[in-house]
């Protein structure tokens, strides 16, 4: 009896094939761009930097008050949250993060947005990480992830500073929102863990106009100053009232609206707006990133 032929190798087994990088190997990139990126001494001082913003606030607010007096303004909104902060120490992550998200936030996203691509360039490195199997767009993804995720941590640094500094000099419990109501600690602590991750989701514009900038150039220094500068830009021209047809916008227009999150009921009308501001910026700047980035010589 004749013995059947052997079947045909499949292209995925034949010599020379060319197979691409697995789920786990992608996993695995994303990781190593996480620990490179957190164990970056730059990367520290922001981050001491940003967690050091509530400590100074909290301070300043009971040595201003140690005597009797009120801290800060009226009102409810934004900074104006300072004036709760002694009756409620939960007041200062709400406080923190209105202070650091005009500039200090934002800067430190523009960094590390900045330095992603332009940063490799400019050590040499990107060729060698094209030549591994990640592809152009799978390595501009996990860096935008990974930038992503510093805007979280950084948030979060924020926001768990100000809350242990709350925590230790000034008093918890319920809280009063804008509205006037009142709210129990534990819803008081959910929202505050919600506006941190409005405020991290408020930053993705910057992050995607990083990127996009970082994909222009072979400095990491240019890039970086570049997307500070256009932050700062962005945060005077909306400040101009002459502009308010333009100011709607701005990536930065709408930051502050986490403040509805404090209100009862909540007002979402501003909060979306900003959500979908920065969903466009991220289309927008991630496509011009990619398209940018896909079809560059690299010569470094």
């Amino acid at each position: 009896m004749a013995t059947p032929p052997p079947p045909s190798p499949s292209p995925s087994t034949e010599p020379g094939a060319v197979r691409g990088p697995s789920p786990l190997w992608t996993l695995g990139l994303f990781r190593d761009e996480l620990v490179t990126t957190f164990r970056r001494w730059r990367t520290i001082a922001l981050l001491g930097v940003l967690a050091a913003v509530p400590v100074l606030i909290g301070i300043a607010v009971r040595v201003e008050t140690s005597g009797g007096s009120t801290a800060g303004g009226g009102g409810g909104e934004g900074p104006a949250f300072i004036a709760q902060i002694t009756n409620n120490g939960l007041f200062l992550v709400f406080t923190g993060l209105a202070a650091t998200l005009p500039f200090f936030l934002p800067m430190a996203i523009g960094v590390i947005a900045g330095d992603a691509i332009a940063g490799e360039a400019n050590a040499g490195t990107l060729r060698y990480l094209l030549v591994a199997p990640a592809g152009r767009t799978r390595l501009l993804l996990t860096k935008y992830a990974t930038t992503m995720t510093f805007c979280l941590v950084a948030t979060l640094v924020v926001a768990v500073s100000a809350f242990a500094v709350g925590a230790l000099l000034f008093p918890l419990g319920e809280l009063t929102t804008i509205s006037g109501t009142r709210i129990g600690f534990a819803e008081g602590l959910g929202r505050a863990l919600l506006i941190a991750l409005v405020v991290a989701a408020s930053l993705t514009g910057v992050a995607a106009l990083g990127l996009f900038v970082s994909t222009l150039t072979s400095s990491g220094i240019a890039a970086m100053a570049t997307t500070v500068g256009l932050l700062i830009t962005v945060q005077i021209l909306d400040q101009i009232p002459q502009l308010h047809a333009l100011q709607p916008y701005f990536f930065s227009h709408y930051w502050l609206s986490f403040a509805d999150l404090m209100r009862d009921p909540v007002y979402w009308d501003d909060l979306v707006r900003d959500l979908g501001i920065q969903g466009l910026y991220v289309a927008v700047f991630g496509s011009a990133a990619w398209a940018r980035f896909t079809t560059k010589d690299i010569t470094a």
